[in-house]
């Protein structure tokens, strides 16, 4: 994994607010009003969070008439498994 590519995925995953939008997000799709439900910041805090995972690739969203649909991006969750993996296997030539 690229060390740039690292270093966004770590600082995406760094802000508890940013997990928990990722655990809600792990019962499937939801829209930005039902993730706000179970996370207690601001209207711009949620979209701040939201639009750094997207950078991350670490969700996805599409829209859906007015509102806006995010769902996990699972391959990225793999991706930084495979990370964590080799980070504590020490095998830092890995991808």
């Amino acid at each position: 994994m690229r060390e740039e590519r690292t270093q966004t995925l770590f600082q995406a995953i760094a802000d508890t607010q940013r997990r928990k939008i990722l655990d809600v997000l792990k019962s499937g799709e939801k829209s930005v009003a039902e993730i706000n439900e179970h996370i207690d910041v601001s209207g711009a805090t949620l979209s701040h969070h939201l639009n750094l995972l997207k950078q991350a690739e670490l969700v996805r969203v599409r829209r859906a008439g007015q509102k806006r649909i995010y769902t996990l991006n699972v391959s990225a969750m793999e991706q930084l498994l495979i990370h964590f993996k080799q980070l504590l296997s020490g095998d830092n030539d890995a991808p």
